[in-house]
């Protein structure tokens, strides 16, 4: 069962909290994470990727980098710009973007449950990835970025989540984004303990986001262990930050594709061999796709919809996956993508970005654009529950969750 615990909370001092909120280190690249930052010296992306505060040539990964990331840290709790709590509490966490709520309770996870697959996963990690995300969490002593987690609805949790809102939030703001945060937090020993003993009763909880962020978390929390062999269980390094939300209030966003070139085919040829698996029709404007088993493709200035035959629909949680039928039945076997970690002729584009930004992408440095239909909550629940992985780049969640807000050290 689910363990979940109050932990020592640093956050931003009362009216800082815009100022210092952003986004996952994850979402920016080196130029944007530089730009990102200039004129907001309390921007908690300068923790978040400490090589905005060096010369563009410094090598991001050196261990001076990471050493910015500490000092950084440790000098804003010394200022005040943080604050940390005196006793272990949990936080009550919302996110409103486009008239839509999600709320989530800010708590500890166990690496025993993230070892145990209590808490399940959908992704494979990468190592060089995750030996980023390890040295910054070994050197600053906090995970400062929260692990996105999902469990099933549970009306006990829920109860307590509506007690704790009917209260004033300790803090709101609107972040340049359009999306809207509120925090609440959970020191009543009482309600610390419901919690605890509500997820107790969940079986499992999941990954939606942040599976790099929650290995390297784990490996961190293991290293402490083996460089304290008398550990008991009860240090800050057997846990991890994390933000669990209900699955009834989450939405997953397309994931889309595009691709440089047609692999050698012409425009006709490739159409053709997109017909042999999919019914093709012509589409008068751009659209994304309806339902399962059907996406829109732009090709040389049209959109086409594309349903696949029922022939080559499967039953498996993995391969059922609407990009698992792109992947499978067109990228691979017409344009030769056989490993889209790794090839450079395809990207992904996240369907927050719009069907504008694929056709712009495909008219640009690219030549072909799929938009897929999503993949759901209860999709990536049964993928996980199989024990099976998804293709790369299946989800894309919105709202993103701050950084910077919630600190837990270790």
């Amino acid at each position: 069962m689910a363990v979940v615990k109050a932990f020592y909370c640093i956050h931003p001092a009362k009216g800082l909290e815009s100022r210092i909120a952003a986004l996952p280190y994850d979402v920016y690249n080196r130029e944007e994470a530089r730009q990102a930052v200039q004129g907001n010296p309390l921007s908690f992306l300068n923790i978040d990727r400490p090589e905005t505060m060096f010369a563009e040539e410094q090598d991001m990964y050196a261990p001076e980098v990471y050493q910015a990331a500490k000092k950084r840290l440790r000098q804003m709790i010394k200022e005040g710009s943080f604050v940390k709590e005196e006793n272990p509490v949990c936080y009550i966490y919302e996110l409103t973007m486009n008239g839509r709520s999600q709320t989530g309770i800010v708590a500890c996870a166990s690496i025993n449950d993230y070892q145990n697959q209590i808490i399940k996963r959908h992704e494979n990690t990468r190592a060089e990835k995750e030996t980023d995300r390890i040295c910054h969490v070994d050197v600053c002593g906090a995970q400062t970025g929260p692990i996105f987690l999902a469990y099933r609805s549970q009306e006990s949790v829920n109860r307590i989540v509506a007690e704790v809102k009917s209260r004033e939030a300790e803090f709101a703001f609107g972040a340049d984004d359009g999306v809207f945060h509120r925090g609440w937090k959970i020191s009543d020993q009482k309600q610390l303990r419901e919690l605890e003993e509500a997820f107790a009763k969940v079986e499992s909880v999941y990954i939606a986001d942040g599976h790099h962020r929650a290995a390297s978390a784990v490996k961190v929390g293991l290293k402490r262990r083996a460089e304290h062999p008398e550990y008991d269980g009860t240090e800050e390094f057997n846990y991890f930050l994390s933000v669990l939300f209900p699955d009834e209030e989450l939405m997953i966003m397309d994931y889309n594709r595009v691709v440089r070139d047609l692999n050698g085919l012409t425009e006709e040829g490739f159409l053709q061999r997109v017909r042999e698996k999919f019914d093709v029709a012509a589409l008068k404007e751009a659209a994304r796709p309806k339902c399962k088993g059907q996406m829109t493709m732009y090709l040389h200035g049209n959109w086409y919809c594309l349903t696949i035959r029922p022939d080559y629909i499967q039953d498996d949680p993995a391969e059922a996956l609407d990009v698992a039928y792109l992947q499978r039945e067109l990228l691979a076997p017409a344009l030769g993508i056989g490993d889209p970690r790794t090839d450079s002729r395809i990207d992904f584009v996240g369907g927050i970005r719009g069907l504008e930004e694929l056709k712009r992408r495909a008219d640009s440095d690219m030549e072909v654009a799929f938009a897929v239909y999503p993949t759901s909550i209860q999709e990536l629940f049964a993928v996980s529950d199989a024990g099976l992985l998804m293709p790369p780049k299946s989800t894309w969640f919105e709202p993103k969750l701050r950084s910077g807000l919630f600190i837990h050290e270790i």
